[in-house]
């Protein structure tokens, strides 16, 4: 069974720590993903996402900007970040998430908020999946400090991924 992701109602969403005194949070616009599963119990299913570097919306041009120069993403040499899943049993998603010119192994948690048919009767499923990285494994490494010695950016950056995937015919 191939499932496609519906992006009216999903979210690539990301969040860092700024001056460590509070949160910016961060979009992708411009995503796509696939799951390809045996059954709907998604027991193994095989997930993959990309999302597109230049799509990043953090509600501040400026912001963005840099976020897509070489100091962070380098938008320009490295278009998309993706994600493949090595495995999944219906809790955690393991894969290799590539950034820039970094893949490393991450862990995901799942939730599948279940399986819905639509008015238009297709057959949607939900899932929020969540988890952490360290940015500065993906060469994300940009910093500054303030006069008071507080670090501008922290390297944990939270993922949030709401998404509502459509069973494809």
């Amino acid at each position: 069974m191939n499932w496609k992701i519906d992006n009216t109602h999903s979210e690539i969403t990301f969040k860092v720590k700024h001056m460590m005194i509070s949160t910016v949070t961060g979009h992708f616009e411009n995503f796509d993903a696939t799951i390809n599963t045996n059954d709907e119990s998604f027991d193994n299913a095989s997930f993959e996402l990309n999302a597109k570097i230049d799509s990043i919306n953090t509600k501040n041009k400026d912001r963005d900007t840099h976020l897509k120069s070489e100091d962070f993403f380098n938008s320009e040499k490295f278009p998309e970040m993706k994600f493949v899943s090595k495995s999944f049993d219906g809790q955690q998603l393991i894969g290799d998430l590539t950034i820039k010119d970094v893949t490393k192994t991450v862990k995901l948690d799942v939730d599948l908020n279940g399986i819905a048919v639509d008015p238009y009767g297709q057959t949607k499923a939900g899932f929020e999946i969540s988890g952490e990285i360290n940015r500065k494994e993906f060469n994300l490494t940009w910093n500054a400090v303030t006069e008071a010695g507080s670090i501008v950016v922290s390297d944990k950056v939270k993922l949030v991924i709401d998404a509502q995937f459509i069973k494809q015919a």
